[in-house]
């Protein structure tokens, strides 16, 4: 019968799981090993299965126990989430928000968000830091922050809930004076973006380790910030992608030109969509939903303030703004 089944017993079979020891488990769960290695027995009368092979130094998961683990994972992630709502339901305001946005993310939607929760909730304090990469799901995942904004599906976690804002825009770009800007055909291959340096970001966390976003170049100049490396773009040390809301105004006055290659997406710019992440367990309280709630909200406008980026023509030096690329009204996308 599964009647007997407690939650207890499944979050003591994760935790062992995750442990690789009853020992590590019940250091864990601050229990004694004894207590752990009952639990896990109980449990697998219950079900009526093996979960672990112990016949080895260390308890092994069986392959019913690797099959059936995944459905504890999800049980324990439903209930934390009903543990959240209901908490949430019940607290009063907050007395700060801690958010943590990806570099990428266009800031002055943030700004406006934050302007807007504080317009109802003046006495909550705000915590912003800008991540690249990996660092804005790692703040969820370590609980320094309770919102979060990703950019692309590459750090995806189990523990964390996604809801997509909006696309956000990365130009190919290079300063006018580099030499890469003089190709103004098209022609640049792999192989010629290879001679040059590319500056790119790094990730302050391991989700991205034996992982490489978009490195072309042999030759690479890594940053921790994009305003880095928008700023070594444009002294001319090498090329890289940058998003287009933090370019446009240099691409329309010719400080910076677009790498003229097809093998970096039409007009050089791939589109990326934007997710706003919190915990599963962890409530949203007032200002956090009113700041969610503001940025969907502008997000639904788009990533550049209603600038229609996926349109806009390869801007050279000296030439005016494209039309395609002037802001439009909201109403008009």
């Amino acid at each position: 019968m599964l009647d007997g089944l407690t939650l207890d017993q499944i979050r003591t079979f994760v935790t062992v799981a995750d442990s690789g020891s009853f020992r590590a488990g019940a250091s864990k769960l601050a229990r004694v090993q004894s207590g752990v290695s009952a639990a896990i027995a109980n449990l697998e009368a219950q079900l009526g299965v093996v979960l672990f092979d112990r016949s080895g130094h260390r308890p092994a998961l069986t392959p019913t126990g690797q099959a059936l683990l995944a459905n504890a994972r999800d049980v324990l992630l439903r209930v934390d989430a009903m543990r959240a709502r209901a908490r949430g339901l019940g607290d009063g305001v907050e007395l700060d928000l801690s958010l943590v946005i990806d570099t990428l993310y266009p800031i002055h939607q943030v700004g406006q968000a934050i302007i807007a929760m504080r317009a109802a909730y003046p006495s909550v304090t705000v915590r912003l830091a800008i991540e690249p990469m990996g660092g804005p799901i790692q703040a969820l995942v370590d609980k320094r922050c309770v919102l979060a904004v990703t950019v692309g599906e590459d750090f995806r976690d189990p523990r964390i809930t996604l809801e997509a804002l909006s696309a956000v825009v990365q130009v190919a770009v290079v300063a006018a004076t580099h030499p890469l800007a003089r190709h103004g055909d098209g022609g640049l291959g792999i192989a010629d973006l290879a001679d040059h340096l590319q500056i790119v970001l790094a990730d302050p966390t391991t989700r991205s380790a034996g992982r490489a976003f978009g490195v072309l170049s042999p030759q690479t100049c890594r940053v921790s910030t994009q305003d880095a490396k928008h700023a070594l773009i444009l002294a001319g040390v090498g090329w890289g992608r940058l998003p287009h809301w933090q370019v446009d105004r240099d691409l329309a006055e010719g400080r910076l030109v677009r790498v003229s290659t097809p093998a970096l997406g039409r007009q050089s710019q791939m589109v990326s969509e934007t997710y706003l992440a919190h915990r599963l367990d962890e409530p949203l309280r007032p200002a956090a939903r009113h700041f969610r709630a503001a940025l969907m909200r502008l997000a639904a406008d788009g990533p550049d303030g209603g600038l229609d980026v996926t349109e806009a023509e390869p801007t050279r030096p000296g030439r005016n703004r494209p039309r395609s690329a002037r802001r439009r009204p909201a109403s008009t996308r």
